[in-house]
């Protein structure tokens, strides 16, 4: 065991709040990341967990995420089949509308916008995510039921078998959710024979974004540069994966958000090198006739110096455990209320590459205190 490791471990009170300081800067960063990336996972949802291996997009389309239209025409679905790896393709169409609930007497209406998202609830749909229990399939499948999640019964003000209007038409919640929340607005799911008899298709020959199953999964690059190849400019086509990337990466791009992201960034260095540094700089100084003694033993100082760089680096460590834990618990917190968070991994690997950065330059900025351990002092 190193000396700068074992003087972490014995004297680990000295160094607790540059633990704690890097713990939160780690966790002021992750927690903003963790809460816009969730956002894009409850918007998108149904269309991640669903069984669909390609997404097709209009051409200038670069995520689902605020990247202007996506309707493509409705001749391009079967032309999808020209291609003999292609097993099943179905339009993802949505809309917006107005809810207004039915409230039993002598309790508040509520009226909001929901987003309507429509699956087709017949087994192995390509549009059906894999985890709607088979009680929600069956539901869907009677005209004008909806599901919702749970958490955002209240914003909706109803509960199972509760009726409301949507689009002036009336709707009855049928069955709960769990794991598709939306903090932007309200969601509901029905049929695509509801979203039909509710009148929300398009009139103008186009649908939505195409979600295409092929045979074999493993093929979908494969697939996909083949039918880009002959798409002649018309559309665009993404595997599952790279869509859920783009669309990360096109919320981290909005300029509010990389404000506020920017923001949280200089804050947290701020804070990590402000205590941290303090923090080695007083435990130093409190070992300083340790430090005295080495000296006096014949220890250069540059060894001496690589015993704090070293010590910085443990404490850096043992930072990120704590901001891993943290971490950890403030998710734990916001699944119990509904809440989505995700930690892309280019995020997760950056602000541990940060809060390295800011323990070793702490280090650095504590090492002048070496100054002071001249063996001289030993005899005063």
């Amino acid at each position: 065991m190193s000396l700068a490791l074992a003087t972490l471990i014995y004297e680990w009170r000295r160094y607790m709040a540059a633990v704690i300081a890097l713990a939160f800067s780690g966790l002021l960063i992750l927690a903003q990341v963790g809460l816009f990336t969730g956002i894009v996972h409850g918007a998108t949802a149904t269309i991640d967990r669903s069984r669909a291996d390609l997404m097709v997009l209009s051409p200038k389309s670069e995520s689902l995420i605020n990247s202007g239209p996506s309707g493509l025409p409705r001749r391009l679905g079967p032309q999808m089949y020209l291609n003999p790896e292609v097993m099943q393709v179905a339009s993802f169409d949505g809309d917006g509308a107005g809810w207004t609930n039915h409230p039993p007497k002598g309790v508040k209406q509520v009226s909001t916008f929901v987003q309507v998202n429509m699956v087709d609830p017949q087994p192995g749909a390509v549009t059906l995510p894999v985890d709607y229990p088979e009680g929600v399939r069956i539901a869907l499948l009677e005209p004008y039921a909806i599901a919702i999640d749970r958490s955002a019964t209240t914003r909706l003000g109803v509960k199972l078998n509760d009726t409301a209007t949507v689009r002036g038409k009336t709707v009855k919640v049928r069955a709960f959710l769990d794991g598709y929340p939306d903090i932007n607005q309200p969601a509901i799911v029905m049929s695509r024979d509801t979203f039909r008899l509710m009148g929300m298709f398009s009139k103008d020959d186009k649908t939505g974004p195409l979600m295409i199953r092929i045979k074999d999964p493993t093929r979908a690059q494969l697939v996909r540069d083949q039918l880009n190849a002959v798409s002649h400019g018309a559309y665009r086509v993404w595997t599952r994966t790279e869509l859920a990337k783009a669309n990360e990466g096109a919320l981290l791009r909005e300029q509010i958000i990389g404000l506020f992201l920017g923001f949280s960034v200089f804050l947290g260095f701020l804070i990590g090198v402000g205590i941290t540094s303090q923090t080695l700089r007083g435990a130093i100084l409190a070992n300083i006739k340790e430090f005295a003694g080495l000296r006096a033993l014949g220890v250069s100082m540059g060894s001496l110096r690589l015993i704090v760089v070293e010590l910085s680096f443990w404490v850096g460590i043992v930072g990120l455990g704590a901001t891993a834990l943290f971490t950890f618990g403030v998710f734990l917190l916001a699944r119990s209320v509904g809440l989505p968070m995700g930690f892309p991994v280019g995020a997760v690997l950056g602000v541990a590459g940060l809060l390295m950065i800011i323990s070793i330059a702490s280090g650095l900025m504590a090492m002048g205190i070496l100054k002071k351990s001249q063996p001289a002092d030993l005899l005063r």
